[in-house]
């Protein structure tokens, strides 16, 4: 079983570039706080559905500080370990019983690197965490114009339910085989 607290791969983007998709770190707080000043307001707003100039003490160390069994998260880079840029990351947190538990996905991605494959990657790399963790499935709420994120989703492979409540649209992933 993989050990999702020390994940560590490299892969390549669409466009050729090499990144390495690896576990968050609490020593990554600095990154993601200078990752997230170059945000723009809509990937802000889409991530958080709201507004938001800043992340609070709070909320970064719910980002960093992860237990790696309930809650998994992923960044990925570019650059070396001396040198590296955080581009985007991914999570997902289960609820309910080790034998059948549903997870809620969060994606985010940097204003330059979109487009690129990241969330996709992201999603393949959670995907495989959680299958070993037992996740039957993963749950996301995504504002109904966020075309891509439900592009990246449609495109999974995965088997998938959307519902719409009003602009948010409830998208459900089935991570077993013949789920539906």
């Amino acid at each position: 079983m993989i050990d999702p607290s020390i994940y560590l791969a490299k892969e390549t983007l669409k466009d050729g570039t090499e990144v390495t998709i690896r576990a968050i770190r609490r020593e990554d707080s600095g990154s993601i706080l200078e990752s997230f000043k170059t945000l723009d307001r809509e990937a802000i707003y889409r991530r958080f559905f709201s507004p938001k100039k800043e992340l609070s003490d709070a909320e970064l160390k719910q980002l960093t500080d992860v237990d790696f069994s309930r809650v998994v998260a992923l960044v990925v880079t570019t650059g070396t370990s001396e040198g590296e840029t955080l581009i985007g990351g991914a999570r997902y947190a289960a609820e309910g019983p080790e034998t059948s538990r549903t997870a809620e996905l969060a994606f985010v991605t940097g204003e330059d690197y979109r487009g690129r494959g990241i969330a996709s990657l992201l999603l393949s790399h959670l995907t495989r965490l959680a299958q070993e963790a037992g996740v039957s499935r993963f749950e996301a709420n995504v504002l109904a114009d966020n075309y891509p994120m439900l592009v990246v989703f449609r495109s999974s492979g995965l088997p998938m339910r959307q519902r719409r409540d009003g602009g948010v649209i409830h998208v459900t992933l089935e991570l077993e085989p013949d789920s539906f």
